[in-house]
């Protein structure tokens, strides 16, 4: 049973020692995860220095923050990385290759930092927390992405991660994170560029965007984070897997919006990025599919939104 790790651990460790002054102005620097002082309690005669109690406060705290850039589950040992706030232009041009109707260009802002899983959620992860692993290619490995996961079993996975790390941040990206995360700063049809290739992405390399050259089709899932991120560490945003977003399926608004969240209400929910199983188009940073919420499929699985 974890405690409730949204809490602060204080343990207060009362030592009795010499204390020279440069050990304490050392002290000084140490981890805001420590706070040391000292208390005078007599003069050592002999040695002619300072007796003194030094109390250290150990604060623990939920997960791994490494100087904010980057978040460890600690319930997982998942890794996310810091998006930063921004603007940004949602949808892709009229000449994109491979465009369709519903990506219609429009400003987006997104007004808080948030932190995104790295990689797809792994096999490894959705056994520690559910105690089975339905993907269909399992034999790939415990550090390969879960898939044949539905929006409603996803739903239950955050469920039980936020209880089990006692917070409420984890959920599922919106359609205009994932996108504005995936893009990492880039317009073009892919965050490395004009073209994909085998050794960016793991889709269907036989069927490149046109101009672009072939490349290899691995016909199945690949470790998470075995090929090349974008500018903001995120591996598989291209291919791989399919990934769950919250959003219901709708337009997209006419106008510049903040933060949007999507429709109300809906009949199926989004999923952006393409797959294993994907052409080159269907991989865009652009690109939009949707699914009922219980289907189940071998080309689609999910990664995690944690809020700061």
């Amino acid at each position: 049973m974890h405690a409730a790790p949204e809490k602060t651990f204080l343990i207060l460790l009362m030592i009795v020692l010499f204390c020279p002054s440069s050990v304490f102005a050392a002290a000084e620097t140490t981890s805001a995860a420590f706070a040391p002082a000292c208390e005078t309690r007599n003069m050592d005669p002999e040695q002619g220095r300072e007796r003194k109690a030094v109390t250290v406060a150990l604060v623990r705290r939920p997960g791994d923050f490494s100087g904010d850039h980057t978040f460890t589950s600690f319930a997982l040992g998942a890794t996310f990385a810091l998006i930063p706030a921004g603007t940004f232009t949602m949808g892709s041009p009229a000449g994109e290759p491979g465009r369709r109707d519903d990506e219609s260009r429009h400003q987006v802002t997104i007004s808080r930092a948030f932190y995104m899983q790295t990689t797809e959620v792994t096999q490894k992860q959705w056994r520690k927390m559910m105690g089975s692993n339905p993907s269909y290619f399992s034999s790939c490995g415990d550090d390969c992405p879960v898939e044949r996961v539905s929006w409603n079993d996803v739903q239950a996975f955050i469920r039980k991660l936020n209880q089990e790390e006692g917070t409420h941040k984890y959920r599922l990206p919106r359609e205009a994170e994932w996108e504005y995360a995936a893009r990492a700063g880039t317009t073009t049809p892919f965050s490395t560029g004009h073209c994909l290739n085998a050794n960016q992405a793991n889709y269907n390399g036989t069927k490149p965007l046109s101009v672009c050259p072939a490349s290899e089709n691995r016909q199945k899932t690949v470790r998470a984070g075995s090929l090349s991120p974008n500018a903001w560490g995120l591996y598989d945003m291209h291919g791989n897997v399919w990934e769950w977003v919250q959003d219901w399926e709708g337009n997209y608004p006419a106008d510049r919006v903040t933060d949007p969240e999507g429709p109300p209400a809906g009949s199926v929910r989004m999923n952006r990025g393409g797959s294993w199983f994907s052409n080159a188009e269907n991989c865009r940073s652009a690109v939009r599919d949707f699914y009922d919420p219980d289907r189940r499929d071998s080309r689609l699985g999910f990664r995690l939104l944690r809020t700061r």
